[in-house]
């Protein structure tokens, strides 16, 4: 299990839909090691905090093993590393091998696994295609964020250890499941959407 890449980005204002919007979801990779900071990492920043960031979602992990699926399903997108806005491109740790809360150490950083990704209009506006937000979620593969616990450096290459998972809690695949049940819809992405026809 490894980092296979790094990635961040600032917020930038897009046209959508005929609408200004300030997005964060355009990542670039970094070379060598970055700093994990309490709520990002260096060069990283959130456009909303609203639905995005904070201390439970400082950082957004995604399995590079999710491309091979994608570059099938949509062979007319650029499929590089960070095409989904996360910050971590990872190998041989997928949604269904981790729990909520189980820890992990990347670098000299520690890390503690909080909740899926529900995607929002933003990703309809990364990939010019408002379908992609219910495929995403019918794909099952959310990726997941990360709480930081403690500070410190990785680097595209570092192992990544799980040094401590409860067998109890639930994976990130049936976390996604219950926010889908949910009355109000999908979770996050239901605010998420709705903030897209605000005025």
């Amino acid at each position: 299990m490894r980092i296979e890449s790094i990635q961040v980005g600032l917020p930038r204002e897009v046209d959508w839909h005929g609408r200004s919007v300030m997005t964060s979801i355009y990542k670039t990779p970094v070379a060598g090691s970055v700093q994990v900071r309490w709520l990002n990492l260096d060069g990283d920043e959130q456009s909303d905090l609203t639905v995005h960031g904070g201390i439970d979602k400082a950082v957004y992990v995604y399995p590079s093993e999710h491309y091979a699926y994608w570059k099938e399903e949509l062979p007319d997108s650029p499929l590089e590393w960070g095409a989904f806005g996360e910050n971590f491109t990872i190998s041989g740790l997928l949604e269904f091998d981790v729990r909520i809360g189980d820890r992990l150490q990347i670098g000299t950083v520690e890390f503690t696994v909080t909740q899926p990704r529900m995607p929002c209009f933003k990703l309809g506006i990364k990939f010019g295609r408002d379908d992609i937000i219910k495929r995403f979620l019918e794909s099952r593969r959310s990726g997941f964020y990360l709480r930081v616990d403690r500070e410190g450096e990785v680097a595209t290459g570092d192992t990544i250890e799980v040094i401590r998972s409860d067998a109890s809690s639930v994976t990130i695949p049936e976390f996604v499941g219950l926010l889908r049940k949910r009355p109000s819809g999908p979770g996050p992405a239901a605010t998420c959407n709705r903030r897209a026809s605000d005025p």
